[in-house]
């Protein structure tokens, strides 16, 4: 149980990195300090973009509008930190007692 519980967690940590390269590559393409047109830089984008926005697409369907400030990924993050903690405080005490 351990092992799956220790894999749960390895898992949320590296989309969370997933999430914030995806913010951080969305602001680079925004004020073009990146080039688009680069078939490499292309492709991060666009798996970026595929990992993320399913998760993020919810959040920004219930989001107010906020003048063009997307939150919808600290919203994201926020969870994330949420169910990691809920793993390693709660659920993995009671699989392992």
């Amino acid at each position: 149980m351990l092992a799956l519980i220790q894999t749960i967690v390895l898992a949320l940590d590296l989309y969370w990195w997933i999430i914030i390269a995806s913010a951080i590559f969305s602001w680079l393409y925004a004020f073009n300090v990146i080039n688009s047109r680069n078939q490499f830089v292309n492709t991060i984008g666009n798996f970026l973009f595929r990992a993320t926005e399913p998760a993020l697409r919810p959040i920004r369907r219930i989001m107010p509008d906020l003048g063009g400030i997307d939150i919808s990924p600290i919203i994201l993050l926020l969870l994330l930190f949420f169910v990691r903690q809920l793993v390693l405080t709660t659920v993995a005490p009671l699989l392992l007692s």
